[in-house]
């Protein structure tokens, strides 16, 4: 060993990981070794990629495998690798970071909810299952020489926020990680925990959670696993728990999956998948910096850890493998975009997961509703691509609505409930439910016993442009154009009456309003305010201005309710004296009331808060 030893500081998110890992009330501590032999086989698939582009990085007779020693009296147990290994910078920027966004606030919630079931969602989420060896280690050693290199590193650490790293002396090409075990004590007055320096502990371990792993794991020069890649063996041959302890392999998510499909296709072209749908959508599902897609191999193979190409980017949460017998072993990225097989390896398998959407949606709707609430949002995203499966997709789509029942409704659904003479699917956007449902543009809907979908989900408002009709009916907002209920020509005789009230209006409004007209669609309130129909709607373009960062406001049209007894008396004080000095706070409390109404906000709070003191005080 190199005498000259380097202190480092652990990124300060890496310490506080460490902190919850030594000082949680996390139980299920055998999990540290899953997450070791998982890494170890992780770096062993690194080097055989690689080795295919530098064959002499494995010699001609060399075996790949995991080895595992444990010492009783030392109470050490180490994991070690002949894989890819690691050099010097990797160690200190693998081991001594955790570089992914997001991790600061997951930290603050585990924190506040220190439990084993938020705990274990940090060693899903972050990939650090490395650092789940400080819930048993009062010191951890990691010696590692990288494939290609001359020199070995050793890095160290108590867990105190620090870690030292220095050269070592000679050591083959892989990993060994060596975990001090804190003091084992038995009996009821101890801490419950196994001994893992037990052969028949380290062999239950292994069995239950890395016996699918490709790689022998090796213990007494004995081996542990069965290593046949779970994918290739038929569904009765594996046990439910086997296919729940892969998913959490390949995922590092601790919560079981919501449903497991296996896939094989024959023929001109063979490749088959194992593939699961997550129970909780990731925290990082929307966001630019995630890591989606499926392992692809190659004839058993790791090719590829996060392959997107295998499925359009709305499928991003599925979790799994693809294993194919036509790609070479060779194969780029860049060749994966261009590839024909991967093209059709792409169309194969999301037919096949929109076809097992689809079974689940009907014989299992109660999990069908539960897998929508976790990622029916970013399913919605392929209506504006995906016109290959377009209709499919329609048919899995689920939304609110007004109906009695509640809960979520398909179009096709809501198609079939239409009331006779409906000519039109009416739906109304907004930022959720309480402020969709006592919006003012469906009191007339709502009288007349027509239906409308409540689209509160940011992308329903390029859903919507994307979806212009379905099954031969239109989709027509409740907040745009005029309303066609029937009463146009009623309307059009009282527009005489009120003709002097509208024009004061648009006057003084003429700011902000383009035109002051009735409405058919109100029963109750005063007024509202809608957009023509090619204009975006109130919840787009604030959801534009706070992508952009700009304050930009259309518009509107402003439309009053003929039958209310506010807007008559007005009409009737106007007739009387069209310069009264009430007609422009009222214009002013007007349009601020149906600005609230909708649920939006005011864009000059003070001007309407005069106007409505005033309003008052004549009214008093």
């Amino acid at each position: 060993m190199s005498t000259k030893v380097e202190t480092f500081q652990f990124q300060a998110e890496a310490r506080q990981v460490l902190d919850l890992m030594i000082h949680s009330l996390y139980t299920n501590k055998e999990i540290f070794l899953r997450e070791l032999i998982s890494n170890a086989s992780d770096a062993l698939d690194r080097l055989r990629f690689e080795s295919l582009s530098k064959p002499d990085l494995i010699g001609a007779d060399e075996k790949l495998e995991i080895r595992i020693a444990s010492d009783t009296e030392a109470r050490t147990l180490t994991v070690e690798d002949n894989g890819i290994g690691m050099s010097r910078d990797e160690v200190i920027a693998n081991i001594g970071t955790i570089a992914k966004s997001g991790t600061r606030e997951l930290i603050q919630t585990l924190k506040e909810k220190q439990s084993s079931d938020v705990l274990t969602s940090l060693i899903g989420q972050f990939g650090v299952g490395f650092y789940s060896a400080f819930m048993v280690a009062d010191r951890v050693t990691l010696v590692t020489r990288r494939a290609g290199e001359e020199t070995a590193t050793q890095w160290e650490s108590v867990g105190d926020g620090t870690f030292s790293i220095a050269d070592a002396g000679k050591f083959t090409r892989g990993t060994s990680i060596t975990v001090h075990l804190k003091k084992f004590e038995e009996g009821p007055d101890g801490d419950g925990v196994d001994d893992f320096t037990s052969q028949w502990v380290i062999e239950g371990i292994v069995k239950r959670y890395s016996d699918f792993v490709g790689y022998p794991v090796i213990f007494k020069d004995r081996q542990l696993n069965s290593m046949k890649p779970i994918w290739t063996r038929s569904r009765s041959e594996v046990s439910d728990d086997e296919y729940k302890e892969f998913y959490k392999h390949i995922s590092h998510d601790w919560n079981e999956p919501m449903t497991t499909w296996s896939f094989r296709a024959e023929g001109r072209s063979e490749y088959q998948a194992l593939l699961f749908v997550p129970s909780q959508a990731p925290f990082d599902l929307f966001y630019t910096t995630g890591k989606f897609g499926l392992h692809l191999y190659v004839r058993r193979v790791l090719i590829m850890e996060h392959c997107e190409e295998l499925l359009p980017p709305y499928l991003r949460f599925m979790r799994g493998v693809v294993d194919s017998a036509d790609l070479p072993l060779n194969v780029s990225r860049q060749r994966l975009q261009e590839d024909r097989h991967i093209t059709q390896i792409r169309k194969w398998l999301t037919k096949k997961v929109l076809d097992s959407f689809e079974e689940m949606q009907k014989g299992e709707p109660e999990k069908y509703v539960e897998f929508w609430n976790q990622f029916g949002r970013v399913v919605k995203e392929g209506a504006s691509f995906d016109f290959d499966n377009k209709d499919k997709l329609m048919g899995l789509y689920m939304f609110e609505s007004s109906r009695d029942s509640g809960g979520l409704t398909t179009i096709r659904d809501y198609v079939a409930r239409m009331k006779e003479g409906q000519s039109a699917i009416y739906y109304l956007t907004g930022p959720s439910r309480r402020a969709v449902e006592n919006s003012p543009h469906l009191e007339a809907f709502k009288e007349k016993g027509y239906e409308v979908l409540y689209l509160v989900d940011p992308v329903d408002e390029i859903l919507v442009q994307s979806l212009p009709e379905i099954d031969g009916k239109k989709l027509k907002s409740v907040g745009k154009g005029t309303a066609d209920l029937g009463t146009e020509k009623d309307l059009k005789e009282k527009t005489g009456e009120f003709s002097a009230l509208l024009e004061a209006l648009q006057k003084r409004l003429e700011d902000r309003v383009k035109e002051v007209r009735l409405s058919s669609r109100l029963t109750a309130s005063p007024a509202c305010l809608v957009v023509s129909e090619e204009d975006v709607s109130p919840n787009l373009e604030k959801l534009l201005s706070q992508a952009k960062g700009e304050k930009t406001v259309q518009k509107r049209i402003m439309e009053l309710n003929p039958d209310n007894e506010i807007v008559v008396r007005m009409r009737d004080r106007i007739q009387k004296d069209e310069n009264d000095p009430l007609i422009d706070d009222f214009a002013q409390v007007l349009f601020g009331y149906a600005v609230l109404a909708e649920g939006s906000e005011l864009q000059d709070p003070l001007r309407f808060n005069q106007a409505l003191v005033r309003t008052l005080g004549r009214s008093v």
